[in-house]
């Protein structure tokens, strides 16, 4: 069917990892017949995990769209990643979706996932509906959800279905709209009066509903406190509630069991009638000519569309998902890639039932759809008429906090591995790939040591590329804690010709770290002559590439040449550079060499609860607190400087301290002297590696 944007709903699901996301997608997907038959995450057969690497670990590890048609609406539907490791989806998906739907798991409650997904949407503007599943299972509770929730959200949050049997064998849910109980057995669906037993509870919910809406405009507000029935008609009340839940001044929450199909028609029917279309929910800011505007979703538009995933799949191509902002978009156009400056020839456009694409020859603005084979198009960037030229500003992505060493396990694989990093990175902008020239090292940076993993698994899945994940080396420097003086004199004789070169140089710590090396020119009567010193000070430089203690890079060094001797004959730039050499060995050796290790300023930001922990575990790794600051919603961001070489795990330990509930930021701020009780752990360590390397 073709759809108007009226008729378009973008819906996200999140939660926390196992509260049955891709389930409730599979079911509704069922219910509006595009499966015909409910497919399972354990048994690898949902329309959402459809990649090797999901079916294999169990778990949603990239978002999946899944258009779903009901009421003669669109429904598309974002399945997200659940687990923390892929916020980059989470980030993405938000984007673009116009409700954010949040599963809680009926035994389970609210969990770190919860209040996770809760505050992103919140930050973000986005209407937010919650989803109470598996009330099938033993140990259900939804009054205790149901407190938790409003503990988390405040008072806007209410009910629009009531369970009336939770737990094992549950089938009954009471619709508080309708004052109706829904029953579900063996595929149909009979309905009765509420129950006496939550009669009560049903009107005093409906109640709340209805003085909510009404409040969202003055003539309902009129009419429903003024009027002597106080009712509103069936528009009014939909209408009323939508506002209210793009207001954010409503929070509903829907009870049903994915896994038995129990009140997932009254769910698609609240989606349809109660759910923002583009239209309604927040509008897009956009960069044009300089200046920021607003950009509606209007379908008389100049067309305008802004790709928020990148799928790379070896046989299919790479698909570039994107919402259409503005415009009707028609397959066979060319859009101008106002992020690249490039233009790219649309030939055909699709919308996905997970790994199927589906042709469609228009789109209207507000929809979801993606993109074939495209050639300079990456997440974040925007393609429009080039006639109306617009930038969307691009999605704003955590940093990677967890970083390893990583290579593969055949030597000849290397340009493969950095192909196959290039596409995964194209997929998922949370992965950073770097080649640390002084390590000599390739490092792999991500969100967690499942994402890691993760990415392990689909080099070898997707290009069949084995790696091995190892330790990262630290970039130390060295320098001088005093001042020496040290000779260096070379002197070759091997039949004719000689070499000859004799300097003396002293040596001193600047203490500015940035800088390496400061060479100060102090010869008078021509001791060493004028052609030779840049060749003194060359062989310098070329030595403080390597320190005294374990070759790191010196820093923070004065080298002041006053003095030498030379021959008229057998001396040349080889013999200075060598005897500059000699002295530079000498010299760093007798002027109380020290490691220099990394420090970087780290923003935590965890629950009031944890800050005494973390303090104490921030001690303990030699970092320093600088400052506590109170950030709100019961949270302390605790300002610290620590070591680099102690961060390796911290992504991980810190979850583990706060339940999750802690995070990070880390940025470089200077260089610092290593403890000595620490120093000789690191010398032996690159000591050993240079000896593995030579064999």
């Amino acid at each position: 069917m073709k759809y108007t944007t009226k008729d378009i709903r973008n819906v996200a699901f999140f939660g926390h990892g196992g509260s049955g996301k891709t389930l409730l997608a599979e079911a509704m997907a069922l219910q509006a017949g595009l499966i015909d038959r409910l497919g399972k995450p354990e048994e690898k057969n949902t329309i959402s995990d459809y990649d090797v690497t999901e079916q294999k670990k169990g778990i949603s590890i990239a978002t999946s769209l899944i258009p779903i048609e009901h009421g003669g609406v669109k429904i598309n539907v974002l399945d997200v990643p659940g687990y923390f490791d892929f916020i980059g989806d989470q980030c993405s998906a938000l984007r673009v979706a116009d409700t954010a739907v949040i599963l809680v798991d009926a035994v389970s409650g609210v969990q770190v996932g919860t209040e996770k997904a809760y505050e992103m949407a919140v930050e973000r503007g986005i209407p937010i509906a919650f989803v109470i599943n598996k009330l099938d299972r033993e140990n259900v509770d939804t009054k205790k959800v149901m407190k938790e929730l409003r503990e988390l959200t405040g008072p806007k949050i209410v009910p629009f279905q009531i369970p009336i049997n939770e737990g094992v064998g549950f089938n009954s849910v009471a619709d508080i709209f309708d004052n109706k109980a829904y029953t579900y057995e063996n595929g149909k669906i009979s309905i009765t009066d509420v129950p006496d037993n939550v009669k009560e509870k049903s009107g005093k919910y409906k109640d709340i509903i209805f003085e909510i809406a009404a409040t969202t405009d003055e003539a309902l507000m009129e009419k429903y406190f003024e009027d002597e029935d106080g009712s509103l008609t069936e528009a009014e009340l939909h209408s009323g509630v939508k506002t209210a839940i793009v207001n954010q001044e409503l929070i509903p929450v829907f009870c049903l069991s994915a896994l038995n199909g129990v009140a997932i028609d009254k769910f698609l029917d609240a989606i349809v009638y109660n759910f923002p279309t583009p239209i309604e929910a927040k509008s897009a800011k956009v960069n044009q000519d300089g200046v920021e505007k607003t950009r509606h979703y209007l379908d008389d538009a100049p067309v305008s569309c802004f790709v928020f995933k990148t799928i790379v799949d070896p046989f299919v191509g790479k698909l570039s998902l994107f919402k259409v902002k503005s415009g009707t978009l028609n397959a066979g156009v060319e859009l101008m890639n106002t992020t690249q400056g490039k233009k790219e020839k649309i030939s055909k456009i699709y919308t996905l039932a997970g790994k199927r694409q589906i042709e469609l020859n228009q789109m209207c603005s507000g929809d979801i759809g993606a993109f074939a084979k495209l050639t300079d198009t990456q997440t974040s960037d925007t393609l429009c008429d080039a006639k109306d030229s617009v930038k969307f500003n691009p999605i704003t992505f955590p940093q990677s906090i967890i970083f390893t060493g990583i290579e593969p396990k055949s030597r000849g694989d290397e340009d493969k591995l950095s192909g196959g990093l290039a596409k995964l990175k194209e997929e998922d902008p949370t992965i950073v790939v770097q080649r640390d020239e002084e390590t000599h090292q390739n490092m792999l940076y991500g969100m967690g040591e499942m994402h890691l993993e993760i990415v392990k698994d689909k080099l070898k899945e997707k290009y069949g590329i084995d790696v091995v994940l190892t330790d990262p080396i630290i970039p130390y420097r060295e320098t001088i804690k005093k001042k020496s003086t040290a000779e260096g004199k070379h002197k070759k004789q091997s039949g004719g010709r000689g070499q000859f070169g004799v300097v003396n140089i002293d040596f001193e710590p600047t203490h500015d770290y940035d800088n390496d090396l400061v060479f100060v020119d102090a010869v008078v009567g021509g001791a060493v002559p004028r052609n030779f010193i840049p060749a003194v000070e060359k062989g310098l430089r070329d030595c403080i590439k390597e320190g005294v203690l374990a070759g790191y890079p010196v820093v923070g060094l004065k080298a002041t040449l006053f003095d030498g001797k030379f021959h008229p004959v057998d001396s040349d730039e080889m013999s200075f550079k060598m005897a500059a050499s000699i002295s530079y060995k000498a010299g760093l050796n007798s002027a109380d060499p020290v490691l220099l290790e990394p420090i970087y300023k780290v923003e935590i930001t965890v629950p009031d609860d944890n800050t005494g922990d973390i303090m104490g575990d921030l001690n303990k790794k030699r970092g320093k607190v600088m400052g506590m600051d109170p950030v709100g919603r019961g949270k302390t961001k605790i300002n610290a400087e620590v070591p680099l070489g102690e961060m390796f795990k911290y992504a991980t330990e810190l979850r583990s301290m706060t339940q999750a509930r802690g995070s990070f930021t880390m940025e470089f701020v200077r260089y610092d002297e290593v403890p000595v009780m620490a120093s000789q752990k690191i010398i032996d360590e690159a000591k050993a590696r240079k000896e593995a390397a030579k064999k």
